[in-house]
C-alpha cells in the first residue's frame, strides 16, 4: 500500500536551491517561476495529487523548509488477524 500525505513549503525559508525537486520519485514538485519570496528565491511548489508523502524532500532540504504530514491507515481488523 503506497504511503498517503502531504507536504508543505514554507516560502519563508525555501531558497529555491532544486534538491527538493531532484529528489522527488514522484515528480511532484517544481519551482514556481510565477512567484519570488520575500528574500528574493524562486519557491518550491508542490502538486498535491502527486505527493505521496514519503517524505524524500525533507529530508534533502538545507534550510528545513518542508513540513511533511502523513495520514495514518487503519487497517481492518481481518488483516491484523491473517498477517500474525
Amino acid at each position: 500500500m503506497p504511503v498517503k500525505g502531504r507536504i508543505i513549503v514554507s516560502e519563508k525559508f525555501c531558497k529555491g536551491c532544486e534538491l527538493c525537486v531532484n529528489a522527488c520519485p514522484q515528480k511532484s514538485l517544481h519551482l514556481a517561476l510565477d512567484r519570488i519570496t520575500p528574500r528574493g528565491y524562486h519557491p518550491a511548489e508542490v502538486l498535491q495529487e502527486r505527493c505521496t508523502g514519503c517524505g524524500s524532500c525533507a529530508v534533502v532540504c538545507p534550510e528545513a523548509a518542508i513540513t511533511v504530514y502523513r495520514q495514518v491507515v487503519q487497517r481492518a481488523e481481518s488483516e491484523l488477524l491473517i498477517a500474525a
